[in-house]
Parts: C-alpha cells; structure tokens; sequence
C-alpha cells in the first residue's frame, strides 16, 4: 500500500507531503495518524528546525475524506485532534506549501502553519455550510484570528473561494508564486528560518501564538518570561560577536 504520507528530511528542514493524490489528498484516519507521528518525530528532533506541509499530485487537499467518514471513519487523534494536527500544531515554524487548492479541512491544514506559500492559481475555502456541516477543525477559529470579520463572515457563510492573490493582499498568504513553484518557495523561506538563531525564532513563536490571550496590563510581563532567557542565552552572545567580527554567527540552541 502507497504510504499516506511521505516525510523527507532536507538538513535542519522537514518536508511533509499528503499523498493521497488519488482522494485528491483528502484526510483519511491512516493520514491523520500518519501526520501526527511525523509531528511528533519533528519536534523531538532537536536537529529538525522548519516543517514545510504541502500534498502530492500537484493539489494540497480536500480536507476530512468524506467517503470514510460517511463510514463512521473520523480523521481524529488522540494528542493533535482533527486531521492530526489542527488542535496542536508543531511547537516549531511551520509552513503550508499550496498548489491547486486547500478547501475545508485543507484549509485547515494549511492554517495549521505559521506562514503559508502559494502557486498562484491555488483556491482557498471553507465549504462546510454548502454540507451542513462548519469548519470547527480550526477554521473559522483562526481565520477570525487573522483577517478582516467580513471577509471570514462571507467565506463560512456562503462557502465561497478565494484566491492566493486575495488572501495575499489581505495578509494571510505569505508568497504567491507560480504555478508549480510553492514546495521550492517554501523551503527557500524555510531556509531564511534556519538561518535565525533557533531560541529567538521559537520564543517569537510563542509570543505570537500565546499573547492572543493576554491582557495588555500583562503582555508584557509574559512576553518578557519568554524573551529574557534568549536574551541572556550563548547564541545572544554569539550574535553579538559574530556581528562586531563581520562573520557569520555559529548557533548552537543554548
């Protein structure tokens, strides 16, 4: 049997791939616990620094496989939640690579990452109200997080797509590239990632998924109980030293 997912390690860069071209990689329970081993071996890894997701075939996915779960197969699991990763993404950067288009739980999927890559003929959407179902795998949640009320109103009530381009210029999509580009786009932004030191990019990533929740009278007592630690670290000092000796710093994660 064809693997459901593939993981390919590219130095400090883990690339991710949905191959279930045939189901136009949509999610079935094998991928979902398939994606969730691949997290979990990611962020165990403390070589492994920028996880790129992204499908085969040429599309990123359908979302929830709608045939299994019509059989009682929910794409579920235990620690990440719906699709294997949606309630829990990595700990780490991560970025969706798209092509074709990311709909329902693919779009999910794709809102799982930090940054997000895409050809520019890629569709987005969120269509669970044309099946009478909502897009709770994170969907509304975290578009209303990231663009305008408006703009997510429309998308989950009318089930509507909506191109890269559009979600460029409203700030959600990262890169829009050509056709057949956004796996090479994305590990070129992953690449710029691995550069940084890795304490500074993963305290900068907890402050920006944390501080959601904070008050503004504590945001930055909290900000700081991330921050300080780096700021105190060795590789804060390499910094220093490799930018006063015109050299590139050497980082080592303490």
């Amino acid at each position: 049997m064809t693997e459901p997912v593939l993981i390919e390690r590219r130095d400090a860069i883990t690339v991710l791939t949905v191959n279930r071209p045939e189901a136009r990689n949509a999610i079935n329970l094998a991928a979902a616990k398939a994606i969730e081993s691949a997290v979990d071996e990611f962020e165990a890894d403390d070589s492994a620094r920028v996880l790129v997701l992204t499908g085969a075939g040429g599309t990123f996915s359908a979302g929830m496989d709608l045939v299994a779960a019509s059989k009682g197969e929910l794409p579920m699991t235990e620690r990440r939640g719906p699709l294997g990763i949606t309630a829990r993404p990595p700990v780490k950067p991560m970025i969706s690579a798209v092509e074709g288009f990311a709909l329902a739980g693919g779009f999910e999927l794709a809102l799982s990452g930090d940054l997000i890559v895409a050809a520019a003929d890629a569709k987005f959407g969120i269509p669970e109200a044309k099946r009478g179902l909502v897009a709770a795998g994170g969907g509304v949640l975290r578009l209303t997080q990231r663009l305008p009320r408006p703009i997510v109103a429309e998308l989950a009530f009318t089930g509507n797509r909506i191109s890269a381009e559009r979600l460029y210029q409203l700030g959600l999509v990262n890169r829009v590239v050509e056709p057949g580009g956004a796996l090479a786009a994305a590990l070129d932004l992953a690449a710029e990632i691995v550069a940084t030191a890795p304490l500074s990019a993963a305290a900068s990533k907890r402050i920006i998924d944390e501080s959601p929740d904070w008050s503004m009278a504590e945001g930055f007592a909290k900000q700081g109980e991330i921050a300080l630690p780096v700021l105190a670290s060795e590789d804060a000092a390499e910094g220093a030293l490799a930018f006063a000796q015109k050299r590139e710093p050497q980082w080592r994660g303490r």
